[in-house]
């Protein structure tokens, strides 16, 4: 058995998400400071932030599957969710940028949330705001604001750096 198993005899899966979320920040800071300044991977935008992300979940989790769907604040784009833990952790990562405010991104994460609620595959929607540039002006707030419980699906919302 790895030593990242994902039966949760080792290791909390949503305990291991966090850790790879919260040092998310790092990896991508460390990937820019390449020797004689070779090419690298700038996370630029949200599909940027989810192959990252995608390829950091491999360290942890044997199996890290994706569903794609349409949210309708996307003016028909399809996103991309991650899926761990046989399915039962659903991973939503959005980045802030210019432009979008604290309103519209829980209303992003809300419409994710009634998505995933309705889908009843997943027990946890855990929601990844990537927030470099520290636009969110209280991140613990937000995350306090957004994060619930209830019988069908938990919603985890974690912002970082902080």
């Amino acid at each position: 058995m790895s030593p990242a198993s994902e039966t949760g005899r080792d290791h909390d899966p949503l305990v291991l998400i966090r850790k790879v979320c919260q040092r998310f920040h790092s990896v991508a800071r460390q990937l820019r400071l390449r020797k004689d300044y070779r090419p690298t991977i700038e996370v630029d935008d949200e599909y940027d932030l989810q192959d990252l992300l995608c390829a950091l979940l491999k360290v942890e989790f044997d199996e890290v599957a994706t569903d794609e769907w349409t949210p309708p604040y996307t003016e028909g784009a399809s996103r991309t969710t991650l899926l761990v833990n046989r399915d039962q952790i659903a991973i939503v990562a959005k980045k802030t940028g210019p432009g979008m405010t604290t309103k519209e991104l829980t209303d992003q994460i809300l419409a994710d949330a009634a998505h995933y609620r309705t889908q009843g595959r997943c027990s946890t929607l855990f929601c990844f705001v990537y927030d470099p540039e520290g636009r969110i002006g209280s991140p613990k707030r937000l995350e306090t604001t957004l994060t619930s419980v209830s019988e069908h699906c938990r919603i985890e919302v974690l912002v970082a750096p902080k």
